[in-house]
């Protein structure tokens, strides 16, 4: 999403993160392969690759065995899989995965038809409706995730096979909507931000032309879907044509003021709207995208930087709707979330779009996906209750346990894509300044810039203390240094090789060095760290009397299997202490647990009773939020009582 030579720039390797490299590289990206080839025992079918199959096939002889299979949409699984891989491979190279990465890229391009198209739903099921439903079809959504795998193959393995395929489509693309001058915008904006990405990696201007115009019309004719829908005479699944907001076409971009409709759709637009935003300098849209940002964080966003608040339409709903047991909170929309803050960071440098993606990183993100990394969360709820999640007509999406796949399953890889590339994150590398905006363990090269590498290391998010050593390729390098401090440490120290070191603390919240480096020179920032309860305002009615708990980045809860098995009767004492327990690297694959003085209510049995329940002091043990999950069947809460 940002600099894509930041993957092969920057190292990640021990620390927290290092594991997730790790991981990805040895478990999530194959049994992800395994997934699209359903070679998974129990789990959802996939067909993805069968479909490409299927699609070559039929052009091939023109006709195929078989029948398309899977979600209208189900060519972006593939598309985010071979991007999480891209990324993989420039750090690890894999000549094995590479193989099998441009078998796939073969077949997706025998699936092309002769003017460019690529699409199998519409080659297999629907060969004569290409572009007459772009409301609920999702041609160009699928065109986007695969033109983002094309940019980021090219740029990490050097190949350019898939970017030539996916060259084509966007030329299909731009012919029909800018020289046929085709109406219509996406129903599922992404194709936005995707080609933004290609025109900085092709220099093509038209590629930058058709990203604005999608931008640009979109809400110009409010109705156009209601008109499409009339004329086309099909649906897919028989969406609201006629729900404006819903669709986030209800007025022009620049004229929107709420984050409105489908979360995931929602980000995507807003990133490709901050992206058009930075290359163009248009005022009016940057503004747009800053009104829109904070109505999100301000007014729409959980705790754990899970956004989505409604089950139906997978959507936001009013401002301070926050349920936690019914919340949707998609893990794509998290993922999206985090593109929309870094476009963000890039158009105005300011703390709060890279605390905003560092919230939902460690919170909602990695509690997607099973510690191990073969299960995944769709819906990432903020409470847990067996017997009811899951099951309960109201909360069949809001599962307590992690799938193996899904038959929608958009997340999934997309952890994946995200995971693999958190470089992009980390760092933003400018000519006159080098940002540091996320803490993770790695080495960066920057001979090509400022003359040297850095090496950070830090046991961040449990421990407070970020340090960068230097290592110059001459005598010393000079780095303009600008490190994010977060808006929780109100005490942060920055020491120079173990002394007090001048910095200019500027608005944004960056702090900001400029120094000429020698070799062995140590930086270190110590955060402070403190627990926090944190409150939301009172018209948040889901936490009424209730709190939360944080330490540095990372959001908590109470889970069953530590409490008794039974988190409903627990509250936390006002003023009461909350202690850090020693970090235990045996237990989830290491954590730090919080402990809480509380309480336990032993009220009367019956549904409703006279008795005051008596209370009975305890101590609540607290893990991360995105360690939920792991261990089996369990009541889970993130906002408790307190009194």
């Amino acid at each position: 999403m940002g600099d894509l030579k930041l993957v092969k720039r920057f190292d990640v390797t021990d620390g927290f993160f290092g594991r997730y490299r790790k991981l990805v590289k040895d478990v999530v990206l194959p049994y992800q392969e395994n997934a699209l080839n359903d070679r998974i025992e129990g789990a959802e079918k996939s067909h993805c690759i069968e479909n490409f199959r299927m699609a070559a096939e039929k052009l091939r002889t023109g006709s195929c065995d078989g029948e398309f299979y899977g979600m209208v949409f189900q060519d972006s699984d593939v598309a985010k899989w071979l991007e999480g891989a891209a990324y993989s491979l420039a750090q690890n190279p894999d000549p094995e995965l590479e193989k099998r990465c441009d078998e796939i890229i073969e077949l997706i391009g025998s699936a092309q038809h002769e003017d460019g198209y690529l699409n199998t739903y519409f080659t297999v099921k629907e060969p004569d409706k290409r572009w007459t439903n772009l409301h609920e079809a999702h041609e160009l959504y699928c065109a986007g995730h695969m033109i983002e795998a094309a940019v980021a193959y090219a740029e990490c393995t050097g190949k350019a096979r898939l970017l030539e395929i996916m060259c084509g489509m966007a030329d299909h693309i731009y012919k029909h909507f800018i020289e046929e001058g085709a109406a219509g915008y996406p129903g599922h904006p992404e194709i936005e931000l995707a080609l933004m990405r290609l025109f900085r990696c092709t220099k093509e201007e038209k590629y930058k032309e058709l990203a604005l115009h999608f931008i640009n019309v979109r809400g110009v004719d409010s109705d156009y879907y209601k008109k499409e829908k009339s004329t086309s005479g099909w649906t897919v699944w028989g969406s609201n044509a006629v729900d404006t907001e819903y669709n986030q076409c209800s007025e022009p971009v620049r004229m929107q003021k709420k984050a409105v409709g489908h979360a995931v759709r929602a980000v995507y637009l807003y990133t490709g709207m901050a992206d058009a935003a930075m290359e163009t300098g248009d005022a009016t849209l940057t503004e747009a995208c800053r009104t829109l940002w904070n109505n999100i964080t301000q007014s729409r966003m959980y705790v754990t930087g899970a956004i989505g608040s409604a089950y139906e339409g997978e959507a936001f709903t009013k401002d301070y709707h926050l349920p936690n047991d019914t919340a949707y909170a998609e893990t794509c929309a998290a993922i999206g979330l985090i593109f929309f803050a870094n476009k963000m960071l890039y158009l105005e440098r300011d703390r709060k779009y890279a605390d905003e993606m560092e919230r939902a990183l460690y919170n909602c993100v990695l509690a997607g996906m099973q510690l191990d990394g073969t299960k995944f969360f769709y819906v990432n709820p903020l409470e847990a209750l067996p017997g009811i999640s899951g099951e309960a007509q109201t909360h069949k999406h809001a599962l307590p346990v992690r799938p193996k796949w899904f038959a929608c399953a958009c997340c999934p890889p997309n952890v994946a894509r995200l995971l693999a590339s958190l470089s992009e994150y980390a760092w933003h590398v400018l000519p006159d300044r080098l940002f540091s905006n996320l803490f993770i363990d790695g080495t960066l090269d920057l001979r090509d810039t400022f003359g040297g590498r850095i090496r950070l290391e830090t046991a961040y998010p449990y421990g407070n203390k970020i340090t960068y050593r230097f290592e110059p390729e001459e005598e010393t390098m000079s780095v303009p240094l600008a490190i994010r401090i977060p808006a929780w440490s109100t005490g942060t120290v920055i020491c120079l090789n173990g002394k007090p070191v001048k910095y200019e603390m500027e608005e944004s919240g960056y702090a900001f060095l400029y120094r000429d480096f020698k070799a062995g020179d140590e930086l270190t920032v110590e955060l402070e760290m403190p627990v926090r309860k944190v409150y939301t305002c009172n018209k948040v009615s889901a936490n009424t009397g209730k709190a939360a708990v944080q330490r540095g980045p990372l959001i908590y809860c109470a889970e069953g299997v530590d409490n008794a098995g039974d988190v409903l009767s627990l509250s936390l004492k006002k003023g009461g202490s909350v202690t850090v327990g020693e970090y235990l690297p045996d237990k989830l694959f290491g954590i730090q647990e919080l402990y809480a003085e509380g309480y336990r209510d032993t009220g009367a049995e019956t549904l409703y009773s006279y008795e005051t329940p008596a209370a009975e002091a305890c101590q609540i043990t607290l893990i991360p939020y995105y360690a939920w999950g792991n261990r089996g069947l369990n009541q889970m809460r993130v906002w408790i009582p307190e009194k």
